[in-house]
């Protein structure tokens, strides 16, 4: 197999996984997905940056028949779809040293059980000399684990920010050729993987403003000849401000929290407050999650279960409290049979959402007039708070 381009003895070594549809058990991949690696081949030295999934080690090592030498191996991230052929890797290039930060070692020798003596650790701005193309790593811990960084090729202005900048999808091409369709997956990565961390990634989004970038080359996913691209995407979902959105996951049993959902669907709506509507029996989380991007509302609607929620109301609140989305107000509408605590539970479940909690709407049975007032009620303080925060 050979080594596709990228600039002059810079290639993609990696491999496409066209099949793959769930990732980490939990994570749905409508499109596929790719793992990247890459070699730089300097006039002295040889790096491979990252490795690829232990399933497609075989693709990795069929590109490497090309290359006789490699001297090191920078692993940016210790998560297994890009460490888990590393060693494959070593064993091939028995002199070949791992590069990555101290916290990287500790991580790599306890999941992979590389032995110690094969690692050299990087501080943050150390640059190594591979000859003619020199690199400089660039610590960035919680992008998304704690001993990730960065790799930057100076003379081609390469960055390899592993996560960063990644989207899971299956592909040919090697740069983005159709923005809206990255764009999409991009955002879908993002509110996955890198939302629960954006306070980390803002601090490092400012860090790199000082570097001149030509192509950002990720893991997942394309690579991008037009940086600002995604550079601007990010900073639109990690720094800006939330819209005019709610977001509306529920799930409804015997009708009756459905019925509520629709009225205030059509209440929202008329006060022109744009809604994404999810029914939890047939959703994907990632749209959800992608939809909290950007939400300044999230409202659950909630039947009950047992006295407290339905076990997929109850997989939502927690999913958005991972995620830690930039949510500002959240409510909760549902109905009971005999008795709920439906929303003490919800609202206990949802502390690192850090927003403000609207009066919640629950019935017993079927809505009523006075229900259906209290969704009217809902939707107005609901429109007036995006409108008086300046949500657009």
């Amino acid at each position: 197999m050979k080594a596709r381009q990228i600039k002059t003895n810079v290639y993609w070594v990696g491999a496409i996984d066209w099949d793959r549809r769930l990732f980490d058990a939990l994570i749905p991949l409508p499109d596929g997905t790719s793992y990247n690696a890459y070699l730089v081949q300097g006039s002295r030295k040889v790096a491979l940056i990252d490795s690829v999934d232990p399933s497609m080690t075989e693709v990795l090592m069929a590109y490497l028949e090309n290359f006789p030498v490699v001297d090191y191996v920078i692993a940016n991230h210790a998560e297994q779809d890009h460490s888990g052929s590393i060693p494959r890797v070593l064993a091939k290039y028995p002199d070949a040293k791992v590069i990555t930060t101290p916290k990287g070692q500790d991580v790599l020798v306890a999941l992979l059980l590389i032995p110690e003596d094969r690692f050299i650790t990087v501080s943050d701005g150390e640059t190594l000399s591979l000859g003619d193309k020199t690199l400089e790593f660039i610590h960035a811990p919680w992008v998304h684990w704690p001993e990730t960084m960065l790799t930057y090729l100076r003379e081609d202005r390469i960055l390899f920010p592993c996560d960063l900048f990644g989207s899971h999808l299956a592909s040919t091409d090697l740069y983005v050729a159709d923005e809206g369709q990255v764009y999409e997956a991009a955002k879908r990565y993002y509110a996955e993987i890198m939302m629960p961390f954006r306070t980390s990634i803002e601090k490092h989004l400012e860090k790199l403003k000082s570097y001149k970038i030509d192509v950002i080359a990720p893991s997942h996913g394309l690579l991008h000849n037009k940086a600002s691209f995604i550079l601007e995407a990010y900073r639109s979902w990690v720094t800006g401000p939330p819209r005019n959105i709610v977001v509306l996951p529920y799930i409804s049993m015997h009708g009756s929290t459905q019925r509520m959902v629709e009225y205030l669907v059509g209440a929202l709506a008329g006060k022109g407050v744009t809604v994404k509507q999810f029914n939890l029996a047939a959703t994907d989380i990632g749209k959800l999650a992608m939809a909290l991007v950007d939400a300044a509302t999230m409202v659950i609607g909630a039947p009950t279960v047992l006295v407290g929620p339905h076990p997929n109301v109850a997989h939502a609140a927690f999913l958005a409290n991972a995620l830690r989305p930039r949510l500002q107000f959240v409510s909760i509408i549902g109905s009971y049979g005999w008795g709920s605590k439906a929303v003490e539970q919800l609202t206990g479940m949802i502390p690192n959402l850090k927003a403000e909690v609207l009066d919640p709407v629950i019935c017993k049975g079927s809505p009523r007039d006075e229900d259906f007032k209290a969704l009217d009620n809902l939707a107005s303080t609901i429109a007036k708070k995006h409108k008086e925060s300046g949500f657009a």
